[in-house]
């Protein structure tokens, strides 16, 4: 079934690739390559990509031994061809141009002749350059600084001698005359005015020259007179001139006439030098971007290693590791904002359209796959003009992209459900990526919404990848992480930048309800609810100085009762038993219950290397204890370090004198 490469609009603006254009453009000498550039779009044919990757990789290589290629600009050379071939007769200058462009051909010629030690094809283009060595050396030896060369002809060399001697003689002749009648010059040399050698005469002195009055000053005080000796030479100088014209133009039509027999070789170095500066431009972007070539496969599999945005500097660019494909369609990338997910979605997509138009990608290593589609729903999209709004327009995109999306499609979404209600975004963004999911396409997504990760968790052939962040420097690492789900840490950074504990918790209540609102508000790994409280206390409780409490308006009393009836038991102690293997989220890593939920909703889990704290709500049964260990078993063996279980059993048989046991 014949395929159709759909090329949306917007998608090249919304992935930089315009860009990528600008600077491939920028590469090029030619029109003609340059045009071909601004047309640029990926291909379908798996063959046609990998020949078109090669011949970038190659121009690469020579570019890297070699340096750039001689290459110059050619406008005006096809045209000048066709007028030859008309019988038009070309200029000086124009056939200086095209012995210009002979030039630059052998020098690409050579050029590529030394590439042939690299052992590639591309070098052998040279063979379909022809820099015309007979044609080039006559237009080099007749056509010099844009006139026909003196020694273009004996007769022309010739005449112009002629023309120099007569026009010696005249300015002889007519300085003869000023010093002959010296009162009757108002200067002491000769001038040219319409074209004529003149002598400068003062008016009342007229009649005593012979001559003719050429013209006058502005006052009219000068009258400036060609003298009857310098008219008659003037008269020879004219066929003089009027023969070395006829002779140029013979010898300018004898060389465009050979121009019109070599016009098929011409246009041929024409094409060939516009091919190969498309070619080498390609390599060029290829060595600023440092790119690599990448490998096509059709199994709808990408895979990056260490990849970069190819717009962005190398110094500052974190790369990434992404993988899809193989069983896992759907990417759902969360993490903070400011944290490098646009850029992150936006690389692997840039990346692969690069690789399907034929360019490096910026990458140590990488593979893509062929797409018949690469549609994409990036920024905020308003058009005032059409009246839409943020939402709008992202649903009308997003509606139209699952319309065109298939298997071999490549979708990009940013921010999915973003700019309505969170709820009803969030149920939006999950009925989208289900629809994705039906379509088959391979799609990378970024999002806030919980649920969405959590949907990610639970639905096969979709993973969860996360933007990692600093929480002690607040600053984001841009790396991605896939295989985990990421948070916005709004909670652990407005708490770093001081916001008071009491309205973290308000902020949490109000987010989640009070019944997560404790565990909602980020600590430490490991510090208790009621180590919060004492912190609480510190700062703006008990302990806190009497100005302090004032400040808020809070009485101490009350609010400590407040945080006290806020967790009630509510059956929760028997959700989890001693010994039960959990899960903990989103980083979903198992654990042993060593202490069931207390009153305030939190149990204690043993993770491989401590023990932490943590909220029933981030924490899922993975296996009950009962099909774990027999009814009596003694988990002291788990939970206590041997010293402890020593001592507990000396304990047990006998009082010992200063011994403590302390459970850790």
């Amino acid at each position: 079934m014949e395929k159709h490469y759909f090329y949306e609009t917007a998608s090249p603006r919304m992935l930089e690739f315009d860009q990528i254009i600008e600077k491939l453009s920028e590469n090029a000498c030619t029109l003609r390559a340059k045009e071909k550039i601004r047309s640029l779009e990926p291909l379908l044919e798996e063959t046609e990509v990998r020949a078109r990757l090669k011949e970038t990789s190659e121009a690469r290589i020579l570019l890297d031994r070699y340096g750039d290629p001689p290459i110059t600009a050619l406008e005006g050379v096809a045209e000048l061809i066709e007028r030859a071939e008309k019988e038009s007769c070309l200029s000086a200058p124009e056939l200086e141009k095209i012995a210009v462009t002979l030039t630059a051909v052998k020098r690409l010629k050579d050029y590529l002749v030394r590439g042939k030690a690299c052992e590639i094809s591309l070098p052998y283009y040279e063979e379909n350059l022809d820099p015309l060595e007979e044609a080039r050396t006559e237009l080099s030896q007749k056509i010099r600084s844009g006139r026909v060369d003196d020694y273009a002809s004996k007769l022309l060399k010739s005449l112009r001698e002629g023309i120099d001697r007569t026009e010696a003689r005249m300015r002889e002749k007519a300085d003869a005359v000023i010093r002959a009648n010296k009162e009757c010059m108002s200067d002491h040399f000769s001038t040219i005015r319409n074209g004529r050698i003149c002598i400068p005469v003062k008016k009342e002195y007229k009649f005593r020259i012979g001559g003719s009055v050429i013209d006058k000053s502005s006052t009219g005080s000068t009258l400036f007179m060609e003298p009857l000796a310098v008219a008659k030479l003037y008269e020879e100088l004219q066929e003089l001139k009027i023969d070395a014209e006829n002779e140029e133009r013979r010898i300018l039509y004898e060389l465009t006439a050979m121009l019109s027999d070599k016009a098929d070789v011409i246009n041929q170095n024409t094409r060939t030098i516009e091919k190969l500066d498309f070619i080498f431009a390609k390599g060029k972007l290829s060595l600023a971007c440092e790119g690599i070539e990448p490998e096509i496969n059709t199994q709808r599999r990408i895979h990056l290693v260490k990849g970069r945005h190819p717009l962005m500097d190398k110094r500052i660019n974190v790369p990434l590791d992404f993988e899809i494909g193989e069983g896992i369609n759907g990417v759902i990338i969360t993490g903070p904002n400011t944290g490098g997910k646009t850029v992150a979605i936006k690389t692997v997509a840039l990346n692969c359209m690069m690789a399907q138009c034929g360019l490096h990608v910026a990458a140590e290593k990488a593979e893509i796959c062929m797409s018949n589609m690469i549609l994409c729903d990036i920024g905020d999209g308003q058009n005032l003009a059409e009246n839409l709004s943020t939402f709008s327009a992202h649903i009308t995109n997003v509606l139209s992209i699952l319309q065109k999306a298939d298997e071999e499609s490549l979708v990009i979404l940013d921010e999915l459900g973003s700019g309505t209600d969170p709820a009803e975004g969030m149920g939006i963004a999950i009925a989208i990526l289900k629809a994705l999911k039906k379509s088959g396409a391979l799609y990378l997504v970024t999002t806030h919404y919980p649920e969405v990760k959590t949907y990610a968790e639970q639905e096969a052939g979709v993973i969860n990848a996360r933007m990692t962040f600093d929480k002690e420097s607040l600053k984001p690492l841009y790396q991605l992480v896939i295989g985990e789900a990421g948070e916005s840490c709004a909670f652990y950074i407005a708490r770093k930048l001081g916001m008071p504990l009491s309205m973290l918790q308000d902020a949490a209540a109000a987010a989640y309800g009070q019944e997560r609102a404790d565990s909602s508000v980020d600590r430490k790994e490991g510090e208790k609810p009621e180590d919060m409280v004492q912190e609480w206390k510190r700062t703006e409780g008990e302990d806190a100085p009497e100005n302090s409490r004032a400040e808020h308006g809070q009485e101490k009393v009350p609010h400590i009762r407040k945080q006290k009836a806020y967790h009630k038991d509510t059956g929760l102690s028997e959700k989890f038993r001693r010994g039960d293997s959990v899960m903990i989220y989103p980083d979903r890593k198992i654990g042993i219950v060593c202490e069931p939920v207390n009153e305030k909703g939190v149990l204690r889990v043993q993770l491989p290397d401590k023990k932490i704290y943590i909220n029933h709500k981030r924490v899922k049964l993975h296996v009950a204890a009962e099909k774990l260990y027999p009814e009596d078993y003694d988990f002291s063996i788990i939970f206590d370090s041997v010293e402890t279980r020593k001592a507990r059993h000396a304990m047990e048989r006998k009082y010992v004198e200063e011994m403590v046991v302390c459970e850790e």
